[in-house]
């Protein structure tokens, strides 16, 4: 770890060197490179510098123990030991965690996109209850969210809804949502009393720059419609819904809820740019972890990895196999527990995995 650590440092310290460098603004992209790579290694390089100082404090300390005569100071230099020696272990565990490898789209602002599934107004009255509950955990947090998209049912409820997440680590803490999400309970539309099982998707989508995927605009088919407001009641006078269409994929975006076709215009592009760029991570997953996956699972978002039982009051996530209770705070955005409960797993399977050298 020391080795690793050491080389660390200089990679710090050199990127320091590129970033003072005046040429580097002449790259936009590589600027953003470099700036991210030192933004992700500063905690390590960090806690190494403390690590070292505190290390060689308590050396010193023992070679002035071994030779000093007066009581008093031998006390003292005792607790500075026992001081030392307790911290060490705990930043040695710190420094482990801070060389897993980071996810590159950790500090990446979010596009969400909350789908009902399968169970028809249940699955889409959920859809609504549980992207609200994403904005509301958004806003404790103090991150900013705007509503993209929302596309209603028959009945008024939420068929689908596309919101932004704006905050510097925006995608570390919602990663974990991506995936199916499932929910027990009576259906207000129920006269018997029967539990219905209904389900929702959610994918969270980092936001991806302009530099980072680049759109070939004869693979986007656009078209532009008049937008309408909240129930279908405005019509804008203008064209300023807009439809993107990727041909190679088959990717579909609509962005309708502003009234400039130009906003609009750029906010569908960007949700493109997300989703090509979810397509080709989880492509890349795939193809990486495709040996292990019947052996460690996955947390693709075509599983399910959520349940919501409400007569039973409680919610389930299936990979970390732990329950928690209090669904109506959950439903108000009550989400800490769960996302650091993912968060923590997630940790604990990647350091067992460094153990392990994989």
């Amino acid at each position: 770890m020391k080795f690793n650590l050491d080389t660390l440092v200089a990679e710090f310290a050199e990127l320091e060197q590129k970033l003072a460098d005046p040429e580097i603004f002449k790259d936009q992209k590589k600027i953003r490179e470099v700036a991210a790579r030192k933004k992700s290694i500063e905690p390590a390089v960090n806690l190494y510098t403390t690590y070292k100082t505190l290390y060689q404090s308590l050396e010193e300390n023992k070679t002035m123990l071994s030779e000093e005569k007066d009581e008093e100071m031998r006390e003292l230099l005792k607790m500075e030991i026992s001081e030392a020696e307790e911290q060490i272990p705990s930043l040695e565990e710190e420094l482990k965690i801070a060389l897993l490898p980071k996810d590159p789209n950790d500090d990446k602002n979010i596009i969400v996109e909350v789908r009902a599934g399968t169970g028809w107004d249940e699955a889409a009255l959920f859809a609504g209850e549980l992207a609200r509950s994403y904005i509301m955990f958004a806003e404790w947090e103090d991150f900013k969210t705007e509503i993209t998209e929302q596309t209603e049912s028959e009945s008024g409820w939420v068929k689908e809804i596309i919101f932004e997440i704006k905050w510097e680590w925006a995608y570390s803490r919602f990663k974990y949502e991506s995936g199916v999400h499932r929910v027990q309970r009576i259906p207000e539309t129920e006269s018997k009393g029967r539990v219905h099982t209904s389900a929702v998707t959610v994918a969270i989508m980092p936001e991806v720059d302009e530099v980072d995927i680049e759109l070939n605009m004869d693979e986007i088919e656009m078209k532009f419609t008049r937008s309408w407001g909240p129930g279908w009641q405005h019509a804008n006078k203008s064209d300023s819904a807009v439809h993107l269409k990727h041909l190679p994929t088959g990717i579909v975006v609509l962005c309708s809820d502003g009234r400039s076709q130009h906003k609009n215009r750029d906010k569908a592009f960007a949700i493109m740019r997300s989703k090509l760029h979810v397509l080709a991570e989880e492509q890349r997953a795939k193809e990486l972890w495709e040996a292990r996956l019947s052996q460690v699972g996955s947390w693709d978002r075509s599983e399910k990895i959520r349940t919501y039982n409400f007569p039973q009051d409680r919610v389930t996530d299936h990979r970390i196999s732990q329950n928690f209770s209090g669904i109506p705070h959950i439903m108000m955005g009550k989400l800490t527990p769960i996302i650091d409960a993912c968060a923590v797993a997630d940790q604990q399977a990647k350091l067992e995995a460094a153990g392990r050298g994989e």
